[in-house]
Parts: structure tokens; sequence; C-alpha cells
């Protein structure tokens, strides 16, 4: 699983120095044929990974359920991020990350509920819950790599 978190943490680093490239006006910008900001995607891809990480081994989130609702699959950008919560997302795309991993070394992850997800994988275990999320967040990167280019 380290090679998933070194990729992840690599991912989640291109995505903060994205991110500290735009202003806050920016961020929240959704480019026309686009259904999301740059802020939701990065948003999204924390999310995601709590849900199918934590979610599906019937864990408590790491993240506040009310950032859940808003960026969690079939979600779209409903209102502009304020600085606050870009100073959140900033720190949440790491610290997510290295407790996931030390909640991984420590077998908190016991349970895991199976889970299709959109792309008609069937995920059975954190650990490939873990791997498919490291695909997820570099579909996402790709997203917000196109979208640079239309603001």
């Amino acid at each position: 699983m380290d090679w998933n978190h070194n990729v992840t943490l690599q991912n989640r680093t291109l995505l903060l120095k994205l991110i500290e490239n735009f202003s806050l006006a920016q961020l929240n910008t959704v480019p026309k044929g686009y259904r999301n900001s740059i802020f939701w995607n990065v948003a999204h891809t924390i999310v995601t990974q709590q849900l199918l990480v934590y979610g599906l081994s019937n864990q408590p989130f790491l993240v506040d359920s009310e950032l859940v609702k808003t960026y969690r699959k079939d979600t779209k950008t409903v209102h502009e991020a304020t600085e606050t919560e870009l100073a959140e997302i900033k720190t949440l795309l790491f610290s997510t990350v290295e407790q996931t991993k030390i909640d991984y070394e420590n077998d908190f992850f016991k349970n895991y509920m199976p889970y299709t997800t959109s792309l008609n994988v069937t995920l059975s275990t954190v650990e490939e819950a873990i791997s498919f999320n490291t695909f997820h967040e570099g579909i996402h990167l790709g997203y917000i790599l196109a979208m640079k280019n239309s603001l």
C-alpha cells in the first residue's frame, strides 16, 4: 500500500500547486463545457477517498459530513468557496492521506462493504478501494489540467 500512498501524495502535491496558482475567483469558475469548478474537483477527491475507504469500512470520516454531502459523487458546484474553505481543503489534502496510512497500518479497516463504482469496478477490500482511489484522483487531476486552459 506504500506505492498507492506515495502516488496519492504526489497527486495531491500537484493539486496543491495548481490551486495555489489560481485566484479564489478562478477556482470557483465553472468553465464552459464543464459541470464543476476546480475547487469542486479538489474537494471531491478528498470526499471520495473518505467515502471509499472510511465510509465503506463503516468508520467515521476524517472530514465534516457537510463537506461529504456537498462534494460527493453526483453533486455539482452550487456555491462559491470561501478563503476559509480553501484553507481547510489545503489542509485536508494531506492530513486525510497521512491519517489513512496510519489507520491502515493499525488494521483499522477490518470490515469492508463491497461496492461497484460508476465505472463498473467492484471494490471488495479496503486495499482495492485505496488502489481505485489512486486511479480516481488521477482522473480529476486530468480534468483540472484541462480546465485550467479554459480559465
